[in-house]
């Protein structure tokens, strides 16, 4: 596969507020009434102290589901940090989020997220009939919080059938991809479409091949024949 070098999004991250409460008590019966009156039990670790929270479950919920990547500003009874958001754990029947883990932001201190692709542009082999597999939704970033995009956009407008952009082509700068170099993360692949296309070409061009050594051969002169004598104008009467 032939590879192409991506471009990089230099878009920062959006920031959104959350308001949430200390939790007085920590343990498994708070936890189901904080659940039963629409509220999350939250942790808020990196820093200097772990930090036991509750936030809204629709604004907990807002904050998981949005497409684009987001630091949180929160505030905690009254105190503000600010983070960004590392797990949320589920139900495993009902799939209702039961708990979220915030990693507090410390100046220059490296944080590890994942990042949404995007891709820009037109590529010409999806307009000859090729198809355009996504393999990786989101890379892994390794870098300050302050450089991390919202999302990765990568060029496949000059991307033909059977071209693709590795993890090695896309350059961050001041970050770190955490993902294996040789893997694929946007490709053109070829379908049957397109190779129904290439066959029907291939056929239209073959006749036009084969008329051309018959035409030349019509005009060329019958083998044995003296030029000169065809060349002879007819004896006058």
């Amino acid at each position: 596969m032939t590879q192409r070098k991506a471009t990089k999004n230099n878009n920062k991250m959006k920031a959104v507020s959350i308001s949430g409460s200390l939790r007085t008590n920590v343990g498994k019966k708070d936890a189901i009434a904080l659940r039963n009156a629409k509220q999350v039990p939250c942790v808020l670790y990196g820093g200097k102290e772990q930090v036991h929270f509750a936030v809204p479950d629709d604004a907990a919920n807002t904050l998981i589901y949005t497409p684009e990547v987001q630091t949180v500003d929160l505030n905690i009874s009254g105190k503000k940090y600010s983070a960004i958001l590392q797990e949320a754990q589920y139900h495993a029947l009902t799939d209702d989020l039961i708990h979220v883990d915030f990693l507090e932001i410390i100046a220059g201190k490296h944080v590890t997220m994942n990042i949404p692709v995007k891709t820009t542009g037109t590529s010409p082999g999806v307009r000859a009939g090729g198809k355009l597999i996504k393999k990786l939704k989101t890379l892994k970033v390794k870098g300050p919080v302050e450089k991390m995009p919202d999302n990765i956009n990568i060029a496949i407008d000059t991307l033909e059938i059977g071209q693709g952009v590795r993890v090695e082509d896309i350059k961050l700068d001041g970050l770190t991809l955490l993902n294996a170099e040789n893997v694929t993360v946007v490709s053109v692949q070829v379908t049957r479409a397109a190779v129904a296309s290439a066959d029907e070409a291939a056929k239209a061009a073959t006749p036009a091949k084969a008329a051309a050594p018959a035409a030349a051969k019509a005009a060329a002169p019958a083998a044995g024949a003296n030029p000169a004598a065809a060349a002879k104008p007819a004896a006058k009467k």
